[in-house]
């Protein structure tokens, strides 16, 4: 199998599992390419920064659970940034053959210039000096002749030496291709040693999230972590609070769309708003929010409401998080992403793309965990959402 066809096999497996955004590079420019790549670079940075500091902190179940998830998205955006390289020496690739293909047809030319040349030289050189003087009709007819002979010998020095030229060019350039062609082949092993480092975290995710659902002990400990991280949010929207937001659009206050809020996600709701009960260990914990698992083309999360987005980083048991001001003092608040669409300060509408639905920090797999807020004050979202 060709590199360029294991190439687009192996990206597309990685993107379906990973629900990662890949953009579609191949009518861009090199210069793109960089700036992209210099994004990912920055970004990667970033993530081993925080699970740095992270390693240093507590090491209780939910921090294992994010450092998992930190490692996670760190090791997706390797990926990314190993198939953005892949798609910047593909397109390398195909230029070098390009200029293969372009520098074989002058070549070709300049061949058969020289074969020309040499055939109408060899048909001179049949003559001696003497028979030249002595066939020429008259000497004005000879010296013509001789000038052209002189010309023709040193038109055929200049095409030699662009032929030369142009062999170079062409050998150093298939040198290029076989250099390219292994570059691609040395990143496609890298993408799929992180596509297996990958599945290694994924397997230690599911072990320590049975290991929770199976103790009780395991379990009541992670509920005190839990109610931590929720009082922990709770100050940090009461700080929001103090913020004042403006609008460039005409607001529609949230209030007034009680019960008319798209989803921000399609699927399945897996865990509801307000006190719930454990069918095993018979513990009772309130939700401030709602659970949804996507369904078949449910990926992309999107916000139910016109809005600023004031959040959109890690958080502590909640993975990634984007909490989006609705002007107010109403917020919505979207959790376990995968990867974000939009950054803080970013200006959003109704059912603009923010997230891809992820697993981080979530115990119930890959899940969209949604909130709203008036205030600080928890809202029951299925009473805001449409009905289905």
């Amino acid at each position: 199998m060709c590199l360029k066809k294991s190439y687009k096999i192996l990206t597309g497996s990685i993107i379906l599992a990973l629900f990662l955004p890949l953009e579609v590079l191949a009518h861009q420019d090199i210069s793109e390419y960089e700036k992209r790549l210099v994004k990912l670079a920055e970004q990667i940075k970033k993530l081993q920064t925080t699970i740095n500091k992270d390693e240093k902190k507590e090491t209780s179940v939910l921090s294992r659970l994010d450092r998992i998830g930190l490692n996670k998205r760190l090791i997706r955006k390797e990926i990314l940034l190993c198939n953005t390289r892949l798609e910047k020496s593909n397109k390398e690739l195909s230029s070098i053959k390009q200029s293969i293909s372009q520098l074989k047809k002058k070549l070709e030319g300049e061949r058969q210039s020289i074969e020309k040349i040499l055939v109408t030289m060899y048909k001179f050189g049949k003559f001696s000096f003497l028979q030249s003087i002595f066939q020429a009709k008259d000497m004005g007819t000879f010296i013509s002749e001789n000038k052209h002979l002189t010309l023709l010998a040193q038109y055929q020095q200049n095409i030699i030496s662009d032929y030369q030229n142009t062999l170079a060019e062409l050998n150093t350039t298939e040198a290029a291709q076989e250099t390219k062609k292994d570059e691609i082949s040395t990143l496609i092993q890298n993408a799929r040693q992180k596509k297996q480092e990958l599945d290694a975290q994924e397997r230690k995710n599911k072990a320590l999230i049975q290991k929770i659902k199976r103790s009780r002990s395991t379990y009541m400990q992670t509920l005190e972590e839990l109610k931590e991280r929720s009082e922990q949010l709770q100050v940090f929207i009461k700080n929001l609070l103090k913020q004042e937001v403006s609008l460039p659009f005409p607001l529609v206050p949230l209030y007034e769309k009680k019960g008319k809020l798209p989803w921000p996600l399609e699927g399945e709701i897996v865990t509801r708003f307000g006190i719930q009960r454990h069918p095993r260990f018979r513990t009772i914990t309130m939700n401030n929010g709602i659970e949804i698992s996507p369904g078949k083309k449910g990926i992309i999360i999107k916000s139910v409401h016109p809005g600023k987005v004031v959040y959109s980083d890690y958080f502590k048991g909640y993975g990634n998080l984007i909490i989006i001001d609705h002007g107010m003092t109403y917020y919505s608040l979207y959790g376990h992403c995968a990867d974000f669409l939009v950054k803080k300060g970013e200006f959003v509408k109704s059912q603009h793309p923010v997230a891809f639905v992820g697993d981080f920090g979530s115990l119930e797999g890959i899940t969209l965990y949604f909130e709203l807020r008036f205030k600080t004050k928890p809202l029951d979202p299925l009473q805001w959402l449409r009905r289905r």
